[in-house]
């Protein structure tokens, strides 16, 4: 049984949950779509164009937490989107799954924006771009990270993830 932990992170638009999708099919786990356990609250405030406070934030990671938590606890795997935008955030994920592993997805604003202005039915509205890059802490070595330039296909970032997830601590590059 695949008891590995995974968190696909990054800012808005840059493909947490093609990544994430993807990541989860090839290693045969669930996934668990983070922006669903939103409050309503808050998906009505991002809607609005109104950034997310940490105390807004909280109650929604810490329900993905638990998710890990118990995950972990049956060990079974699982990979989550989420944006985990700082490191207070990664740390109360970790609270639930210590052992999981960050998948970082990081690029250039123009395109993170491209992105964002090209999908329908998202309630994230590109408005709010800057504002994610703004909060933005990117994951330090330390954190049990593999780093991926946005750019690259979705395909080739589950490749190489999984080519890597055993080998320990990665880049944040």
């Amino acid at each position: 049984m695949n008891s590995d932990i995974f968190v696909v992170m990054g800012v808005s638009g840059c493909g947490k949950s093609t990544v994430g999708a993807q990541l989860a099919e090839a290693l045969k786990l669930p996934f668990l779509e983070g922006d669903l356990l939103h409050p309503e609250r808050n998906v009505q405030r991002m809607a609005a164009g109104v950034a997310l406070s940490d105390e807004d934030r909280e109650g929604w990671l810490q329900a993905l937490a638990e998710r890990l938590r118990q995950a972990q606890a049956a060990g079974q795997g699982m990979v989550l989107s989420c944006s985990a935008l700082k490191r207070a955030y990664r740390d109360i994920l970790r609270s639930g799954a210590p052992d999981l592993r960050f998948v970082y997805l990081h690029g250039d604003q123009a395109l993170l924006a491209a992105r964002m202005a090209a999908r329908t039915g998202h309630y994230m509205p590109l408005s709010l771009l800057d504002s994610q890059l703004a909060t933005l802490e990117p994951p330090g070595v330390d954190e049990n990270v593999l780093g991926f330039q946005v750019a690259s296909r979705p395909e080739d970032i589950v490749a190489a993830v999984l080519a890597g997830r055993h080998a320990g601590a990665g880049s944040a590059s």
